[in-house]
């Protein structure tokens, strides 16, 4: 029986899930906040965790850390408000398996919780592509992607795929590895923005018993279950400077040691990585290797955000519609005009992953044939332009550099010298917000 950890201080939403859960055969712990559900998640060994973001003794996002510190496998799910949806987006920047917003819909939940702990089951999660059939865009930005695809696919060249998170970038990395002559070896995804930096070492090069507290048996890495294949390394700027240098050394002389060994493994592998950082500025922090950036960036593609591919949205939101059918056992064929309109008015801060959120909610909520606004969650509903984020953002990576010290003190002020909370309005980890600090000379 799956086992289900519930981490939320409303009664009221902790009784109601674990009657669902319990009514479809899983068994389930509740915890009222963040060190309750710890303990609970050491003693009762869950399968996935259900959190809320606001919690009354730290935040969900701080949570989610611990937790995949502590298993960096282990699914999670947040649960947030629509109106939080860039901290949703961070959850995901962090490893968790998926945000959900509430009012909490029962039927998505459950969908969330069966698709999450099916995929976990693959611990090592290697990813042995079968064919799959991408949805290509017809913007002139998704075009100049295919043609990219197209010419670097063939060769063995390593590749920086960058853009926001939630913009398809994973996608982009199986579609080179499937268009390569190494399309019949396995495509291993590694999510690096998960890993602690005591794991990563072991995660991608493997160990040998004993070679750690915790080592109670020989590991293989990700790096030897790719052989062959292709190694694909999400949110590859997370990767500590001493875990940089192995890398590097993996790349350059194609060989890998095992933590606690002294022998070398040939690898053989192609190496694609994802970033919604820029590197050359983590390079230029010196928090980023300048010669492994240059060894990566052998060729680099940029994955534009879904409000700059605006003619696009009604392609993805009808594969979006195909695929909740499936999930969710219904058959509704269209969306009104209406419907339509409104998503390509939004900005989109969650890209591709809250364009498939908001159409799986809304057929969750449809009866008809047809989709309607009236399923539409109200901040996109009654979105306006000029309260989009481009006008008066707080997210740092949409901020022109001559701006960024301004901006940063702002919120500093705003949040009472907060820096976790700052940060997180901010759209970075405390550990940027640290260096920029002492980059633009702000005292704090």
């Amino acid at each position: 029986m799956n086992k289900i950890l519930i981490i939320d201080d409303d009664p009221t939403i902790c009784i109601m899930l674990q009657g669902l859960l319990n009514k479809k055969g899983f068994e389930s712990e509740i915890a009222f906040s963040a060190n309750e559900g710890l303990k609970k998640f050491g003693s009762f060994k869950p399968n996935l965790v259900i959190s809320d973001f606001r919690l009354p003794d730290i935040n969900g996002l701080d949570l989610l850390k611990q937790i995949k510190n502590l298993n960096p496998h282990m699914p999670v799910i947040i649960m947030t408000s629509y109106a939080e949806i860039r901290t949703a987006v961070n959850a995901i920047k962090l490893g968790a398996y998926e945000y959900v917003t509430k009012p909490l819909n029962p039927e998505e939940i459950l969908v969330l919780i069966k698709s999450a702990i099916a995929k976990s089951g693959d611990v090592e999660k290697i990813k042995k592509t079968t064919k799959i059939e991408f949805v290509r865009g017809k913007s002139p930005n998704s075009i100049q992607i295919d043609q990219y695809i197209s010419l670097v696919a063939p060769t063995d060249m390593s590749v920086i795929i960058e853009g926001e998170s939630g913009t398809g970038k994973e996608i982009v990395a199986r579609r080179i590895h499937e268009a390569s002559a190494r399309k019949n070896k396995n495509f291993v995804a590694v999510d690096c923005g998960a890993l602690s930096n005591e794991l990563a070492g072991s995660e991608l090069f493997g160990h040998n018993k004993g070679s750690f507290t915790g080592a109670i048996t020989d590991k293989k890495g990700q790096f030897e279950f790719a052989k062959g294949g292709t190694l694909f390394l999400d949110e590859i700027g997370n990767l500590s400077y001493e875990i940089q240098i192995k890398l590097l050394r993996a790349i350059q002389e194609r060989k890998i040691r095992q933590l606690g060994s002294n022998d070398d493994i040939d690898t053989d592998v192609r190496i694609l990585v994802a970033t919604n950082e820029d590197l050359i500025k983590q390079v230029n922090n010196t928090n980023f290797r300048e010669d492994l950036y240059h060894r990566l960036n052998e060729f680099k593609i940029t994955v534009p955000a879904l409000r700059d591919r605006k003619e696009d949205i009604k392609l993805f939101a009808d594969n979006f519609l195909n695929l909740s059918n499936q999930e969710l056992n219904k058959n509704i064929t269209n969306f009104s005009d209406e419907f339509i309109l409104k998503l390509k008015a939004y900005s989109w801060p969650g890209n591709l992953r809250e364009l498939r959120n908001v159409v799986r909610r809304a057929l969750l909520l449809s009866t008809g044939n047809r989709v309607e606004t009236s399923a539409l969650p109200t901040e996109i509903l009654h979105y306006q332009e000029t309260t989009s984020l481009a006008d008066n953002t707080t997210d740092l990576k949409l901020i022109q550099a001559s701006t960024e010290r301004d901006k940063i003190i702002d919120i500093l002020r705003e949040v009472n010298n907060n820096k976790s909370k700052a940060a997180r309005l901010l759209n970075i980890d405390r550990k940027t917000l640290y260096t920029k600090m002492k980059q633009y000379g702000i005292e704090g």
